[in-house]
Formats: C-alpha cells, sequence, structure tokens
C-alpha cells in the first residue's frame, strides 16, 4: 500500500467531521451557533458514563461495553469540535 494511502487511513472520524466543518462553503449561523451550544448530554447519560469509566478503570467492562464507552468518548468529542465552532462563530459575529 502506498505510504499516502496509509497515512490517510489513520485519519480519526473527529479530524474529518473537523474537515468539515471548516470546508468554507457556508458559515453557521447564530442562531444555529447558540442551540448548539445548548446540546450535552443529559444526566442519565452522564451517569452511565461515570460508571462504564469507573468499570473501565477497574477492568471489568465487556467488550461490548468498551465499544459504547468508546462510542460516548467520540461522541463527546464531536460535540466539542461543534461546541467550540458555535464559539467561533458568534464571537466573529459579536466582533463584526
Amino acid at each position: 500500500m502506498p505510504r499516502a494511502q496509509s497515512a490517510r487511513t489513520k485519519v480519526s472520524a473527529n479530524a474529518i467531521f473537523n474537515r468539515l466543518l471548516s470546508n468554507g462553503k457556508a458559515s453557521m449561523s447564530s442562531n444555529l451557533a447558540r442551540y448548539i451550544l445548548t446540546l450535552g448530554f443529559s444526566d442519565e447519560d452522564q451517569a452511565h458514563m461515570r460508571e462504564l469509566a469507573e468499570r473501565n478503570q477497574d477492568g471489568v467492562l465487556s467488550a461490548a461495553e468498551h465499544e459504547e464507552l468508546m462510542n460516548f468518548v467520540q461522541a463527546g468529542h464531536l460535540l466539542a469540535l461543534l461546541h467550540s465552532k458555535a464559539r467561533k462563530t458568534l464571537k466573529q459575529k459579536k466582533v463584526s
């Protein structure tokens, strides 16, 4: 496999999503940015994530539970990217 293709396979879903958000074709509206900043995990999901994380530290997660924990982590990273883009949008629109 050529080196360029090998390097591309190592790009995370989060990095690809960030490039998608930064494609420069359109800007986020202030209303959308404010809405995105309201998004977050429910109290129930946060409690479940804490439980999974604690059980992971104890080394007692099943494979399915570990996959679920990693899915929560990835969703959290994506949410953080969205929040960052939303804050940047609002900051830019305030300065303009």
